[in-house]
């Protein structure tokens, strides 16, 4: 009978589980790391990009979002969308072509990988003749041509990838088309570009990298214009009334032809070197767009003086009187403008620019042509993240507050709504508002919405203004010199360079029931800032607080403290600072916390802990933890590479004297030796070259490091005795010691009349000395206890003060329990028994159940340092479920892991890009969206060219079998809607 009752127990537990966990890695935030190609459907109103490392991923309107993912481990070379259908091709480098389509299942769109295709040559033939270098969807949605490096042009059919063989154009029959005087002076080489006639798409023309560009008729297969260009040929543009082809070269020129002149000769329509005399850089891409009214646009990348500003990331944008070369922070991947009306047919409206750090949108209606504000794709690396702080359910009176501040900062965007609108967002509302806080490494903290499926900045938060730095509040990346030649213009926000490494954003803490937030850095600076709406002058006064309190024979090598400006700073509207306290020595901040009710802060570097009244500006707490052998901790962080090598140092030199005491001895069985290579094992174990299998060993007290305060906490609990509760201060450092301080909080009434005090209350070694990571403590109901001002705002509970109170105290090695206030222990879990892993970041969550509203429970979310998330129960603590999340090799990814309130986390896949997981059945944010394939009959004939004329023989005689077949190959492409419009359509072809 308890065998079965034990059985039924753990049956419904096991249900439990299901209802409240389940993990997911939901999506992506940012922008992808190292792209390579981009794309555009202006018939889907769809952006693509594809990577280096072989992903694809597709960017509507706000919300609509898909991303695909190669096999292959290769680079994306070119995108490109197949006109009038929801598909696309691309091309590796690798030389393989893969064919993607958006296919609706269950009200829903999805992106998927169809089919892949590598061109095969003759027999014995070198890999040149079919390495394809040039790639062209052709306007009838049925052929690609494919440009190659030998310079032949084959012919195939899509989306199956059949070579039509009796279609391609060869070198040869390219040759005997031109004249002998040209073909004996150069050789063609590979194909450089293929562009479609405008107005017929049965001619293309076919750019060779010398220079020679052929107009083909493909329905003829003969060559109907050769265009004898003699300079480097870079890019192809084929004006839309097709009267003009545009040629782009090596040198920085482009030349205009005439279509349908067979007398052109050498000497160019038209050629011109924008930005000579002197030798200019290549112009790399070109394209003209007409106006309904008034001159047209020329837009061309590259072309700079090579010698004054080859150096420069440069498009030109021509228009009427205006001339102005967009300079952008990083190196340009391509282009394309988007026009206005439907079918893209109106006047050119945006410029979208892909450059390797960023996605820049450029208004070309407005004057001044400025930039559109990007609700995705936002550089998050504009300068390097150096931390994260997430908070979850923010009270709208503060989200109003700091999105209005927000729209004070971006007065500099155009007005006009973003230009790609593709797709239908179909997820549901976010529940609730959370801010995603990044601080980063030239002291800004950046405020993003993550409350969806897009991670929208919000507002930017500068602290370098408090301090004596060398950059220029007047610096202006906008401000261009009079009469400058080349018109430069600085576009984009892209800034990898810290005017000074010790502004760097370590902590953040935001109350959001307050409005404090609080910011630590790499010197030891720690600023308290308010919300204010109106703009503010004021002095931020700097509070030292020393460490070290007298200690002797330490001397700090590390960098110096920053300089407090001493005149009063013009603040704009949002955060502004009123309190600083300064660290000596000025180490990094390695723990924060605020508590707004009380007016506190508590801060912690590698030397020890303090804790500031931020309302009186007193210093309330001072404690060192620098144990004497912690010689490491005087070295700073920009020692760390000396800190490195002399860790490795000490460490072969205990390993030597281990193995020299063992010759001494003439220790020679199996035993003495087999423990010596235990020892030689734990000592590699603790340099951490690698995850090993071990178990929990005490440490030594003289290891490095171990005054390093981990954690600090603030609590409302038992220390003196089991019927007085009395606010709290815990620290937890690295080498296993928790230290608990009682604090005389006044009341409100006296709060600015009388100091808060400390005093020491407990002090807990943990035996094996792990550092200590976190600290929770649980009320009477085992709960954790509420954030600061929850209760006082009705939205938690008061916590029950009524039974006894436990202290749960997280190392990296275990879970263990203690009661209160007696701080004897009553449970503990072991994490590192078996495999290695050791405790990297832990937060406290709620998991709502997926079935029944009134029903979850709070748990403990672990990351290891293996890459294993795991959810751990309170206050049993007991291991609920684990998953494997991050790679282990992805040291950077397991650090910058931020875990939320509601089960979900996000830790950088890349510099620039956030991976979003979730744990819980009930708070998963993906998107949901429909993208409808535009139908044939619902396009004019103007606007779609026909591909009746291009079609051969074979295609015109095909019989019902094959057109029955054909349907059916749309049907998997597409919904059912599409599909009935398809076999329309094909009925009234064979009719």
């Amino acid at each position: 009978m308890k065998r079965l009752r034990r059985h039924g127990q753990e049956s419904q537990r096991d249900r439990i589980k299901q209802e409240l966990f389940q993990f997911n890695k939901a999506m992506e935030h940012g922008f992808p790391h190292q792209p390579s190609a981009l794309g555009y459907s202006a018939s889907l109103q769809l952006l693509a990009i594809g990577t280096r490392s072989g992903a694809i991923k597709l960017y509507g309107a706000p919300g609509v979002e898909f991303m695909g993912l190669h096999d292959e481990n290769a680079a994306v070379t070119q995108v490109h969308f197949l006109p009038y259908q929801a598909g696309l091709v691309t091309l590796l480098d690798d030389n393989s072509l893969h064919m993607w389509t958006l296919r609706a299942h269950k009200g829903l769109s999805e992106l998927l990988e169809i089919g892949r295709f590598t061109l095969t040559g003759p027999p014995g033939a070198p890999p040149s003749v079919t390495r394809v270098t040039a790639v062209l969807p052709h306007s009838s949605g049925e052929l690609l041509l494919l440009g190659t490096e030998g310079g032949h042009v084959f012919i195939v059919e899509v989306p199956g990838f059949r070579e039509v063989e009796e279609r391609n154009i060869s070198l040869d029959q390219v040759a005997s088309s031109v004249p002998d005087d040209y073909i004996g002076r150069r050789n063609l080489e590979h194909v450089e570009a293929l562009q479609e006639n405008p107005v017929d798409p049965d001619q293309v023309v076919i750019g060779y990298g010398r220079g020679l560009m052929i107009i083909w008729d493909l329905e003829k297969r003969c060559a109907m214009q050769h265009i004898p260009a003699t300079q480097q040929l870079e890019s192809v543009w084929w004006t839309d009334d097709g009267s003009y082809i545009l040629s782009s070269h090596s040198d920085g020129s482009y030349c205009q032809w005439i279509v349908g002149r067979e007398d052109v000769n050498e000497e160019e329509e038209k050629s011109d070197i924008p930005y000579g005399h002197f030798p200019c850089k290549a112009i790399s891409k070109i394209v003209q767009l007409p106006t309904k009214e008034g001159p047209p646009f020329l837009l061309f990348s590259g072309g700079m003086p090579r010698a004054s500003y080859g150096d420069r990331h440069c498009i030109t944008v021509i228009h009427s009187k205006t001339h102005v070369a967009l300079d952008f922070t990083s190196r340009i991947i391509d282009f394309f403008v988007i026009k206005d009306g439907p079918q893209n047919t109106g006047d050119p409206s945006a410029l979208v620019v892909l450059v390797e750090e960023e996605l820049v949108v450029i208004d070309l209606q407005t004057a001044g042509w400025p930039i559109i504000q990007t609700p995705y794709l936002v550089p998050l690396h504009s300068s390097a993240i150096t931390c994260s702080h997430h908070i979850s359910a923010i009270p709208l009176k503060l989200w109003e507050r700091i999105v209005a501040t927000g729209d004070l900062q971006n007065t500099h965007y155009s007005k006009k709504p973003w230009p790609i609108t593709g797709g239908q967002n179909l997820a549901p509302d976010p529940p609730q508002r959370d801010l995603l806080l990044t601080g980063h490494e030239d002291g800004t903290v950046r405020f993003w919405d993550a409350s969806g499926v897009c991670l929208y900045p919000m507002y930017k938060l500068s602290t370098a203004a408090v301090f004596q730095t060398d950059t220029d509040p007047n610096d202006n990346m906008n401000q261009s010199t009079e009469g400058e030649w080349p018109p430069f213009r600085k576009v984009g926000c892209f800034d990898p360079y810290s005017d000074d490494p010790r502004l760097g954003i370590q902590k953040i803490h935001l109350c959001k029931y307050s409005g404090y937030l609080t910011v630590a850095g790499t010197a030891g600076q720690i600023l308290v800032l308010e919300l204010n709406d109106e703009t503010a002058e004021q002095t931020v006064e700097a509070k030292v607080v020393d460490l070290l309190q007298g200690q002797e024979g330490f001397r700090w090598k590390g960098h110096t403290r920053l300089d407090v400006r001493e005149d009063p700073v013009l603040f704009p509207p949002g955060f502004q600072p009123f309190a600083l306290v300064q660290c000596q020595p000025p180490a990094v901040v390695t723990a924060l916390t605020l508590h707004s009710e009380w007016k506190l802060v508590a801060f912690g570097t590698s030397h020890g802990f303090g804790l500031y009244d931020y309302q009186q500006k007193n210093n309330v707490l001072i404690k060192c933890t620098l144990n004497p052998s912690d010689q490491l901790a005087m070295e700073g962080p920009l020692s760390r590479v000396k800190s490195i090598k002399k860790s490795l140092r000490q460490s072969f030199r205990r390993i030597r004297r281990s193995r020299v005491s063992l010759r001494k001895h003439h220790v020679n069985n199996a035993a003495k030796l087999q423990d010596a290579n235990a020892r030689l094992e734990a000592e590699l174990a603790e340099m951490e070259l690698a995850p090993v299998q071990r178990k929990i060993e005490a440490r030594s007290s003289d290891d490095s490091f171990t005054g390093l305060v981990r954690t600090l906490y603030f609590a409302d609990t038992f220390l003196s005795d089991s019927s007085h509760n009395t606010p709290s201060l815990w620290a937890g450092t690295n080498g296993g010691c928790v230290f608990a301080y009682m604090l005389r909080v006044p009341s409100i009434e006296h709060r600015t009349e009388e100091a808060v005090t400390a005093q020491p209350a407990k002090e807990i070694q943990l035996m094996h000395r792990a550092p200590v990571v976190g600290i929770v403590v649980l009320d009477g109901h085992g709960a954790p206890l509420p954030e600061p001002l929850e209760v006082a705002h009705d939205l938690s509970r008061s916590p029950d003060m009524h039974g006894s109170h436990h202290l749960l105290v997280i190392s990296e090695e275990q879970f263990k329990v203690f009661t209160l206030p007696k701080v004897s222990s009553k449970m503990k879990l072991k994490l590192t028994a078996m495999d290695g892993s050791r405790v990297r970041r832990v937060g406290v969550a709620w998991f709502g159940s997926s079935r029944t509203e009134d029903y979850g429970e709070s748990g403990l979310m672990v990351l290891t340092n293996q890459g294993d998330v795991h959810v751990v129960s309170l206050p049993t603590v007991k291991m609920q479920v684990h998953y494997n999340c991050i790679r282990r090799e992805d040291v950077s990814g397991i650090a910058s892991c931020v875990f939320t309130k509601h089960g979900q986390g996000f830790y950088l896949i890349s510099p620039s890009e956030f991976e979003r997981f979730s744990l819980s059945t009930c708070n998963l944010v993906e998107p949901h969206c429909l993208i409808e394939a535009p139908l044939q009959s619902g396009t004019s004939t103007q606007h779609r060219p026909q591909p009746s004329r291009a079609r051969n023989a074979r295609q015109e005689s095909e019989d019902a079998e094959s057109a029955a077949r054909r349907v059916m190959e749309h049907a998997l492409l597409n919904d059912e809607k599409v599909l009935q419009e398809i076999q329309k359509s094909l009925e009234a072809d064979q009719t």
